[in-house]
């Protein structure tokens, strides 16, 4: 499918061939009343509209499903807010924070974990002020050894301005790894040019680019060329994926998706088990499922292509790799999990916990 700008709206997507036939337009348009919608040429065209199980689409067309809220989904589902100091900043670990400059993105994925904080009508981009006050919070705790730009997607900020902000801190003498969530490479591989691959770069400070891909076929010709870009700049680059049901739900495709990231240069990370975000249950496998899929990676793909399939525990309690022993499957189905401080949760929560 060939367009030619972003489609931010399901009318934008019906006009486009985008929306599944037999869907309900009435349904899909509440969803995008709710949800920021946006999809990128470069997504557009990796959408096969004949398939209705499409994972391109799955991720980022507006479904129906999202309508269905469950009692143990959370708006916060990983308790942001809950360790954000000062607006911008959360600081769950002791070495490390998030700086979120900005809460938009070129698209919007479909089981985002801060669907309730992104988009145009989210928390919107750090006033200067505020920047200021992110930048000095980092700068007066001198235990943050490494900042993650995350958001939204960082790299929808111009070259300008993610410069100043590397800038920034490049000053602070006790940071020394600047980490950069993203998925533009892969939904908008055209940015990824010579002035923002400049700006990444900060004196005495090493630059890390996490790139956002769940299928082996986001990783276009396009894609691989912008990461090659970072890369041979001497921008090292991991991954993180989500397993989300009807898209990678596959050791196979699994092992495709991994096998890709090692052949471009990029560090398989992390795999996350999907948080509970609101609307997303139709993309949730149970614990023991993902944990079946990823035993059956074992052996079968190089360890170079070995992710760290993880678990981020609900109220903000940090991540927990799901095939450690912290991870314990009680008699009625549930798993007992330790966090890293020590405390015990059950998983999932029930309505209420």
């Amino acid at each position: 499918m060939s367009v030619a700008r972003t489609l931010r709206t399901v009318a934008e997507l019906e006009e486009a061939g985008l929306v599944p036939e037999g869907s309900s337009l009435a349904e899909i348009a509440r969803v995008g009343e709710r949800y920021a919608v946006a999809i990128t040429p470069a997504v557009a065209a990796l959408v096969d509209a004949s398939d209705p199980g499409d994972p391109i689409a799955r991720q980022f067309i507006p479904d129906a499903a999202e309508l269905t809220v469950l009692g143990e989904e959370r708006a916060d589902p990983i308790g942001d807010l809950a360790h954000s100091p000062v607006e911008g900043i959360v600081h769950r670990y002791p070495d490390r924070v998030l700086l979120k400059a900005v809460h938009v993105c070129p698209v919007y994925c479909r089981f985002c974990f801060r669907r309730e904080m992104v988009g145009p009508a989210g928390l919107g981009t750090l006033t200067p002020e505020q920047l200021d006050a992110a930048i000095d919070y980092i700068a007066t705790h001198p235990e943050i050894w490494e900042v993650i730009l995350t958001g939204g997607d960082p790299l929808v900020l111009s070259a300008r301005r993610l410069s100043d902000i590397m800038q920034r801190l490049a000053a602070v003498e006790h940071v020394k790894v600047v980490r950069i969530h993203t998925r533009v490479p892969v939904v908008e591989p055209e940015r990824i040019d010579a002035d923002l691959v400049a700006a990444l770069k900060a004196s005495g400070k090493t630059t890390y680019v996490a790139l956002h891909a769940n299928h082996p076929r986001e990783l276009t010709a396009q894609a691989r060329a912008a990461c090659a870009r970072l890369i041979e700049a001497g921008i090292a680059m991991l991954s993180q994926t989500v397993l989300l049901k009807g898209v990678n739900d596959d050791a196979e495709i699994l092992a495709d998706l991994m096998r890709a990231f090692v052949e471009n240069r990029i560090r398989p990370y992390y795999l996350h088990h999907p948080d509970l975000a609101p609307g997303t249950s139709h993309f949730r496998l149970g614990l023991g499922e993902g944990r079946a899929i990823v035993e059956r990676l074992r052996g079968r793909i190089s360890g170079l292509c070995q992710p760290t399939y993880i678990l981020d525990l609900p109220g903000g309690y940090g991540k927990v790799p799901v095939l450690s022993t912290a991870v314990e499957e009680t008699d009625d189905g549930r798993f007992r999990i330790s966090d890293f401080r020590g405390g015990e949760h059950l998983y999932p929560p029930q309505p209420g916990d």
